[in-house]
């Protein structure tokens, strides 16, 4: 599968860079339950970070913390997310339950990760081909079922 990807902006590189900053000063070792820094983008402008709590339970990811710190912060619209690990392992992708959560809260966000041609920036949509959906009001349904964030006709080019 091909999926539509974008190189990196200056904007994004300071995420990267405010991600890696988060995780260096917060981490507590490789075993530790602090890995992983995320850092996501207002459509203001405006930079929220996360630190992951890792816990045998399933504690948050880093991108789920940063999700919840901009939308404490009031950020309501989110363009780009990143996840960075601790000594210098670099940009990860988030993992499935992760990408549901954008998909179904942020359908327009972008996510940078590793590509096989070096990092890119690449539409949560993108990831989650016929994904299912989720809204508080009418739970699960099919991609582009009752949703207008889904449907292939609201896609904006690349």
């Amino acid at each position: 599968m091909n999926i539509p990807c974008r190189e990196l902006t200056p904007e994004d590189l300071e995420l990267i860079a405010f991600a890696k900053r988060l995780v260096d000063a917060n981490t507590d070792g490789e075993e530790g339950a602090h890995t992983m820094g995320a850092a996501v983008r207002g459509a203001d402008g405006k930079i929220y970070g996360g630190i992951n709590v890792y816990h045998f339970t399933g504690g948050p990811c880093a991108e789920l913390v940063a999700l919840g710190h901009a939308r404490a912060s009031g950020a309501r619209e989110l363009t780009t997310i990143v996840a960075v690990g601790n000594f210098e392992r670099g940009v990860f992708d988030p993992c499935g339950r992760d990408r549901q959560v954008l998909f179904d809260y942020h359908p327009g966000i972008r996510v940078i990760l590793p590509t096989p041609d070096g990092l890119r920036s690449v539409r949560i949509r993108d990831l989650m081909p016929l994904a299912t959906g989720w809204t508080i009001d009418g739970g699960a349904h099919p991609f582009g079922v009752n949703s207008t964030e889904g449907a292939e006709a609201d896609r904006p080019a690349v």
